[in-house]
């Protein structure tokens, strides 16, 4: 379980999007030391969501029949 939300996802997202580096939501305010780092924050944040809201993968057996056998 994770700690991050779509609020500071947003934030995120929307700093990068205005070329700053500093961000604010709830708050709390953090300054990131380059756009690259905060593009890595918003890359951990994301996988992190998507892994705790990605429906797990059914798996199954495909069968079929030529009709002839």
């Amino acid at each position: 379980m994770t700690d991050w939300t779509e609020t500071e996802l947003s934030a995120l997202r929307r700093a990068y999007a205005s070329g700053t580096t500093r961000v604010s939501y709830d708050g709390k305010s953090v300054d990131y030391g380059s756009a690259e780092d905060l593009l890595a924050r918003i890359r951990t944040i994301e996988r992190a969501i998507v892994g705790t809201t990605r429906p797990l993968p059914v798996a199954g057996l495909a069968g079929f029949s030529r009709g002839d056998r």
